[in-house]
């Protein structure tokens, strides 16, 4: 693997990590392992990296930790992962991000091993001298919790020899944003070699030789941070930035799995599809030292089916709570159960029935037109009014903001409906 390499400079980049939270609708049978598959879990893989790796450095790109309340728990866990790294030889640098604006100064000042870049706003390079490379960081951390203007304005970057990169906590072409906003544009014409940016959890496709963008959360924290996570190992050659690579190392993943129950005999046979689809999937996993330890599961059926509904009603809550033991013991377990399977008559043929499933099918079909359409776009008007209207009352104040889909939820629930509505059909022929 690149990583076990050892004969160029290396750093491992991490991102957004949020020490001190914890993954969210576990199981009763993980509850007990929420601190080792959340965070903390993952700084102590990410440090295990490092080592094997034989890297120089590691970069923290900004919300190292939570919240100020949390200073207790995250000192113990990033104080032991920078003791562990120093022993080795290995520096630890970092940027305060808009969480840990307060909290990670005054970490900083207890770990004399950490350093972190930028303090008050204020650019500070940081350089890695090696005996045939040399690498350095630009980094500039939150002064406040909102910073409401870019920090590259009149930035003070003057390149030094070797490889320079940004280290920087922000949002990117978010338009007007309390989390120092900046744009792709200016990022490239800071004249920097490449930026490794925090804030934004969902990672993007980072490469060789010129990175630019968010290395995502280190570890998956909900089924909105589904997918890999973990930190990008970046090895510098020549000068330049070689190979970059992330790894895989969050000890739990969030995933959507669909499963395609079409030509099922009866609802109970779902499971048998779904068994055979997690074998499939959990063979991925060769490597045991970046594999998840526990596998969270949007579960979607789909096909042409009579039996969506009573396919999910197969599904006990303890069936959900542990589906499947895959390779060294790994946890599967459903976090959230649907059915967005299709009727097994074309919808053009139920839409001319004159009964409730046929309204319902004419419906479906005008959300399949484009915009433009008269009923089409009458109906999504309707359901994001009500959407919207509902969004706003205070009982879901204190959840993330959504930008609901109107069309999508609108197709999504009208078919579920006219499952519900067939098979009853079918109960009472």
């Amino acid at each position: 693997m690149p990583w076990e390499q050892s004969n160029e400079m290396k750093i491992l980049a991490v991102g957004d990590m949020h020490l001190g939270r914890r993954p969210s609708r576990l199981p009763p049978a993980l509850a007990d392992r929420a601190r080792e598959l959340g965070p903390a879990g993952a700084w102590q893989r990410t440090v295990a990296a490092a080592l094997k790796a034989k890297v120089q450095a590691v970069a923290l790109a900004g919300d190292v930790v939570e919240k100020e309340d949390d200073f207790f728990e995250a000192y113990r866990e990033l104080a032991g992962g920078v003791k562990t790294l120093a022993e080795a030889g290995i520096d630890v640098v970092g940027v305060a991000g808009n969480h840990d604006v307060k909290v990670l100064p005054r970490l900083a000042a207890e770990i004399p091993e950490f350093k972190l870049l930028g303090q008050g706003g204020q650019w500070e390079a940081w350089t890695l001298p090696d005996e045939t490379e040399s690498l350095t960081l630009w980094g500039w951390s939150f002064p406040q919790a909102k910073v409401l203007q870019s920090p590259l304005p009149n930035a003070p970057f003057e390149r030094r020899p070797g490889l320079n990169l940004g280290l920087l906590h922000c949002d990117r072409d978010a338009g007007a944003s309390p989390y120092a906003p900046v744009t792709g544009a200016d990022l490239e014409r800071a004249g920097l070699d490449g930026w490794l940016l925090g804030h934004i959890h969902k990672p993007d496709a980072l490469s060789a030789p010129r990175p630019n963008g968010y290395l995502g959360s280190l570890t998956g924290l909900s089924r909105r941070e589904s997918g890999v996570r973990g930190p990008w190992l970046i090895t510098v050659e020549r000068g330049a930035l070689s190979e970059m690579a992330q790894l895989p190392l969050a000890p739990l993943r969030w995933e959507r799995l669909e499963v395609d129950i079409e030509g099922i005999a009866e609802p109970a046979d779902a499971k048998s599809q779904l068994i055979a689809s997690l074998r499939r999937s959990d063979e991925r996993f060769t490597d045991p030292n970046h594999a998840p330890e526990a596998m969270a599961l949007d579960l979607r059926f789909t096909g042409r089916t009579r039996f969506g509904s009573k396919a999910l009603e197969e599904f006990s809550q303890e069936d959900r709570d542990a589906i499947y033991t895959g390779t060294g013991d790994r946890h599967y377990f459903i976090e959230a159960l649907s059915a967005q399977t299709r009727p097994e008559i074309e919808l053009a043929q139920l839409a001319e029935r004159n009964d409730p499933p046929g309204l319902l099918a004419q419906r479906l079909m005008w959300l399949q037109e484009s915009e433009g359409h008269k009923e089409r776009d009458r109906l999504v008007a309707l359901a994001r009014e009500r959407l919207t209207r509902e969004a706003e009352k205070p009982v879901w104040s204190a959840l993330p903001p959504i930008d609901p889909d109107p069309a999508h939820w609108l197709k999504e629930a009208g078919h579920r409906a006219l499952d519900q509505l067939l098979a009853q059909s079918a109960e009472t022929d």
